[in-house]
């Protein structure tokens, strides 16, 4: 009887395995080596697809990237530009928030990757059909990567010691609660995206009115 055949090595399979090693161990446990003998092949077999283990953190990184929802930016979708970012914004968090430790690749910004690029590319086009112009829709852009990257980066929450007695309240008047952060770490972390997301859209609103007052006036003018 024959053997079962393995399955064939691709890039698709080299990334997921990469990602699920990344999703476990951190960015430390990939190595040419591991995600070979994770893919029963030898390792110069991987070169066949990927130069080096920066160009498979790439396409890690740029595979997460794709599972960012980008419908709300479809001219025919039919969202205001702010409603647009918020949701964006949520749908970008949520894909950080499952792969965490990637998010130190995906930080460096888009490079080469495709599906970095679309998100990109999708956000700017956006911003300028909105009125933007394009110099503040490329401000927005990175405005909203350092916000939703940053927030991913670590837990505000967890930050703080499940030990009541880590904060005196003689050194520490006003963390006297501090140790029950971790506890409830999900809905803090949570509430402080969204309050931090509304206020960075509340103040771009007013930005907003006061770039398309000045075109007005300009237009006005002529």
């Amino acid at each position: 009887m024959a053997r079962p055949r393995k399955p064939l090595l691709s890039r698709e399979r080299i990334v997921t395995t990469a990602l699920a090693l990344v999703d476990a161990e951190g960015l430390e446990a990939v190595s040419t080596r591991r995600l070979a003998a994770e893919l029963g092949v030898s390792g110069p077999s991987l070169y066949n697809h990927f130069r080096n283990k920066d160009e498979i953190l790439d396409a890690v990184a740029d595979s997460v990237s794709a599972q960012v929802d980008l419908s709300m930016f479809d001219e025919a979708d039919g969202r205001d530009w702010r409603t647009a970012l918020h949701d964006w914004a949520v749908s970008y968090r949520a894909a950080l928030a499952d792969h965490p430790h990637i998010v130190p690749v995906l930080a460096r910004g888009p490079g080469r990757r495709p599906a970095g690029l679309r998100v990109a590319d999708a956000v700017f086009g956006a911003m300028v059909r909105a009125g933007w112009p394009p110099a503040h829709a490329t401000h927005i852009g990175a405005l909203m990567r350092y916000f939703i990257t940053g927030s991913a980066l670590g837990s505000f929450a967890r930050g703080f010691v499940d030990d009541e007695t880590a904060y005196d309240p003689a050194d520490y008047p006003h963390l006297g609660q501090a140790h029950l952060l971790a506890e409830h770490q999900q809905q803090v972390d949570e509430g402080a995206f969204e309050t931090g997301l509304r206020a960075l859209l509340d103040g771009l609103a007013v930005r907003y009115g006061a770039v398309r007052g000045g075109h007005a006036s300009a237009a006005a003018e002529q």
